[in-house]
């Protein structure tokens, strides 16, 4: 049976021990809520930390077997671990780095070693349960290392992989010693997501820059796999939350919070004890109000809730501090007898409580200085039954991105915090429904159960398109096929592409040039009876003659705008203009003297911008915005613009190697077709040939044709074998 392994670094449960007895209470996290509906059925298991430390090998075979019960399987660690990947390099480095607050992260090689153990001890116990068939969930920043360890033992086992916290900028993410090693493992992964289109851009970002990769769109191709990088923002269990209202304890709740604050506008904020949470920032933001506004004194109450969170670290030991001196400072110096302006609660509250408070808050306060997606908000919107209430988001919370109808705010702009407390005040009923009724409608949508259905449907679709290409690598059988075909036929036409296809691409364009064992190679193609040759290339028509005009082959050049016979001299494409170029070289230029390194070559009908000598990163910047500009121009002027390998190319639309090919098959009757080629210019020949031709791309896997090489040395070896 096909069965799903869910892996976390903690355990969707609570342990409590009593004179050791140990009790498991399932928790209520919205994760859990979610993976629920896999775990629990059939043969499905959630692997992670039972979280705490568990050392008696007795005690561990009980509480293994407790939980197996509940299909649940622990991964037990050391103190020593739990410190230095859990506390260490988990929440030292990573946390830190991934939410833009570097100034706090510790770079010690003992916490990444430990890291990198753990990972490994979590692999193992995947791999003991494991089989051919299977699905593996990785979550989170913890296990970062995970995929790639298990795609090493299984190379074929299906892996999706989830980060639940942002990914930082490149700038940021460099920082980290071990960011190649860190990317290495997430690549491991056949599906990675993420909550927002951010955090997928700068993981693009950071593999492009880091790792010899190709990425197309949001796939990335390595190690001979394709791995796909989307975007799945979070939801929550919305009916839990709408139903929650009408719970009796919740009600009891809402009558006692309704009699305490009758006369005030209730602002709520909950958040664990963290300095991405902008904490200090949101206290500020209401001093401010009670200092510019001072009559909302006395109406208005915060009602704020920090929960504890590693309290004995230093940064945090200090922040807490810091928000108990702030909230005493503005208590002290606004409250009378009857009114607190701030009531602070340093704990954790029930959800009954939670719901409660939801229910009764006239405006929640979300202003995170940096969050993956942040729930609270989410579930402030799902308990506004009456679709009254205004929420005040940060723009820097994943949420961000669906809730368009909260008030968004920097959560650096003070006076904009004060500013939309304000608004939200003042927000007429009509105005709050409003906007309350289409985050519900969001919230409602994408709940946790649509964002996990999401995911593992994308998955599935993912695997099947790694199944289709891999069934189109060509194979020893399917070599052996093509062999077979090429030996029966009489009459052969042969495409082929010269740079990135025959040959590797250099630095300097001219010492490209052709090999003796390439000559060698090309000569007796040539001369096999049947066989018709042609080199099919976007070079400048001059260097082409001047490198095959000796061998027996037809020769097109400039994608099709000159062509020459193996007998005959070159002739041009009738009716093409060169006029254009007037007014795109200057652009060319511009972007030229701006990006050291970069060139222009250009050929009779087409300009070609060259930045593969320029420093990574800023080659790929440049040729974003210069096509950005050409678009402009390419539709009036009837142009084409081709992105390829380290290059831009404008050229005459009517100029299309699919054409010239077309027009080459005309000429004679075969009944054996191959065509090979590197580049999106070589797409339009797989298109333009019969169903029937052996098209062969040549290393990307995403392409129009039937099958794929990896290099050019696989190109030869094919090639050799097929003169044997």
């Amino acid at each position: 049976m096909r069965k799903t392994i869910i892996v976390s670094n903690r355990l969707p449960v609570k342990i409590t021990e009593q004179e050791g007895n140990y009790t498991l209470q399932t928790s209520e996290g919205g994760l859990a809520t979610g993976l629920g509906s896999i775990y629990r059925e059939g043969n499905n298991i959630w692997i992670g930390w039972p979280g705490q430390e568990i050392s008696d090998p007795g005690d561990q075979t009980k509480i293994t077997a407790q939980l197996r019960k509940m299909n649940l399987m622990p991964v037990f660690l050391t103190e020593d671990e739990i410190n230095y990947f859990y506390e260490g390099f988990s929440n030292e480095t990573l946390w830190p780095v991934f939410h833009y607050m570097s100034v706090y992260a510790r770079y010690e090689q003992t916490n990444w070693d430990y890291y990198y153990q753990v990972n490994r001890k979590f692999r193992d116990i995947v791999l003991s349960v494991a089989e051919q068939g299977d699905i593996i969930w990785v979550q989170d920043y913890q296990l970062l290392l995970l995929p790639g360890m298990l795609r090493a033992e299984m190379p074929e086992i299906s892996i999706g992989f989830f980060q639940h916290i942002p990914f930082p900028s490149f700038e940021l993410f460099r920082l980290i010693p071990w960011r190649t090693e860190i990317l290495e493992g997430m690549l491991g992964a056949d599906l990675m997501g993420f909550h927002t289109f951010d955090d997928t851009r700068y993981f693009l970002d950071a593999v492009n820059r880091l790792l010899p990769a190709q990425t197309s769109a949001n796939v990335v191709s390595y190690n001979d796999r394709a791995v796909v990088v989307e975007t799945f923002p979070m939801g929550i269990d919305y009916e839990k939350y709408s139903q929650l209202g009408h719970d009796p304890e919740v009600q009891k709740n809402i009558n006692e919070l309704k009699e305490t604050f009758n006369t005030e506008k209730m602002v709520l904020s909950i958040d664990r004890l963290d300095y991405s949470k902008g904490i200090l920032q949101r206290l500020e933001a209401f001093e401010q109000l009670f200092q510019l506004y001072p009559e909302t004194l006395s109406k208005v109450v915060l009602y704020m809730i920090v929960v504890p969170s590693r309290d004995s670290v230093p940064q945090y030991k200090q922040l807490r501090e810091d928000i108990d001196r702030k909230v005493g400072h503005i208590n002290a110096r606004y409250r009378t007898l009857n009114w607190h302006p701030i009531q602070y609660f340093y704990r954790s509250f029930p959800v009954e409580m939670l719901s409660a408070l939801y229910n009764c808050a006239n405006i929640c306060l979300v202003t995170p200085m940096r969050d993956g997606m942040n729930l609270v908000s989410k579930e402030y919107v799902a308990s506004r039954n009456n679709n009254d209430g205004v929420l005040i988001l940060s723009e820097m919370a994943g949420a961000s991105k669906e809730l368009i109808d909260a008030i968004i705010v920097n959560p650096n702009n003070i006076s904009a915090i004060t500013a939309a407390i304000v608004e939200a005040f003042n927000m007429p009923l009509e105005e709050q429904q409003r906007r309350m009724k289409a985050m519900r409608q969001v919230v409602s949508k994408f709940n946790i159960n649509h964002w996990v259905k999401l995911f593992m449907t994308r998955l599935q679709e993912v695997n099947v398109m790694q199944q289709n290409m891999l069934a189109r690598r060509v194979s020893p059988e399917t070599a052996m096929y093509i062999r077979q075909e090429y030996r029966k036929a009489k009459n052969r036409m042969i495409f082929l592409d010269y740079d990135g296809t025959l040959v590797g691409f250099q630095g300097n364009i001219d010492q490209a040039a052709p090999d003796p064992d390439l000559y060698q190679l090309l000569r007796e193609l040539a001369a096999v009876p049947g066989n018709k040759l042609v080199m099919i290339s976007g070079r400048n028509h001059d260097t082409l003659g001047r490198w095959f005009g000796h061998l027996p082959l037809d020769l097109v050049a400039e994608h099709g705008a000159w062509q020459k016979t193996k007998d005959g001299e070159w002739y041009q494409l009738p009716g093409l203009s060169d006029k254009w170029k007037q007014e795109i070289r200057p652009i060319l230029e511009t972007t030229t003297d701006r990006t050291p390194g970069s060139f222009i070559e250009e050929k009779t009908y087409s300009l070609v911008w060259h930045y593969r000598k320029v420093e990574q990163g800023l080659g790929e910047l440049r040729a974003n915005e210069l096509m950005a500009t050409l678009r402009y121009y390419a539709q009036e002027k009837g142009l084409q613009i081709l992105p390829g390998d380290m290059v831009i190319e404008v050229k005459n639309v009517e100029i299309n190697k699919g054409k010239a090919a077309d027009s080459w098959l005309h000429q004679g009757d075969y009944d054996f077709i191959m065509a090979m080629g590197d580049d999106v210019t070589d797409e339009d020949i797989f298109k333009a040939l019969p169903p029937s031709a052996y098209t062969i791309k040549v290393g990307s896997q995403v392409s129009a044709a039937r099958y794929y090489l990896r290099s050019y040395h696989e190109v030869r070896h094919f090639l050799r074998t097929l003169k044997k």
